[in-house]
């Protein structure tokens, strides 16, 4: 897995993780990386300080270096990634189970129950990021589902 610290057109910073460098290409040309504040798809990648460890302070029994994190801050890291992966599964879950699935038809059946052709409920199916900025632009709210890690394998 490789995180990436991103940042959108609107200058919102986030992190994402991606199984390999290809992954997030293919995952920001298909517009599924979405910016979690703004809900922009245009990301790139903002610099990033590399976390190298040369090994030098370790073996000469130097205190270690400031970029080194103790093992107590790496388990509190893994435990909220951890909660936070167990809160978007349970926010996914809660989707599928009160809405209905529309597939493709996901920008048609919602401008149908905005301009209440339709009746009202709950939704959840595809759209292009193309399709969702138009849905925005319309003042039509729409979110993206949480990924989750085994959807990425």
């Amino acid at each position: 897995m490789i995180r990436y610290r991103l940042i959108c057109s609107s200058d919102h910073e986030f992190e994402a993780w991606f199984r390999s460098g290809a992954e997030y290409d293919r995952q920001v040309e298909r517009k599924i990386v979405a910016c979690p504040q703004c809900g922009s798809n245009d990301v790139q990648k903002a610099l990033m300080a590399p976390n190298v460890s040369t090994g030098r302070k370790k073996a000469s029994g130097g205190e270690p270096h400031q970029h080194q994190h103790p093992q107590s801050v790496t388990n509190l890291r893994s435990e909220k990634a951890a909660k936070l992966t167990a809160m978007m599964r349970e926010i996914r879950e809660h989707v599928t189970k009160n809405a209905e699935y529309v597939g493709d038809n996901f920008a048609d059946e919602a401008r149908k129950i905005h301009y209440e052709e339709t009746e009202s409920r709950g939704i959840y199916g595809e759209a292009s990021s193309e399709e969702a900025a138009d849905l925005r632009d319309e003042g039509i709210a729409v979110a993206p589902l949480p990924v989750l890690p085994e959807d990425q394998n």
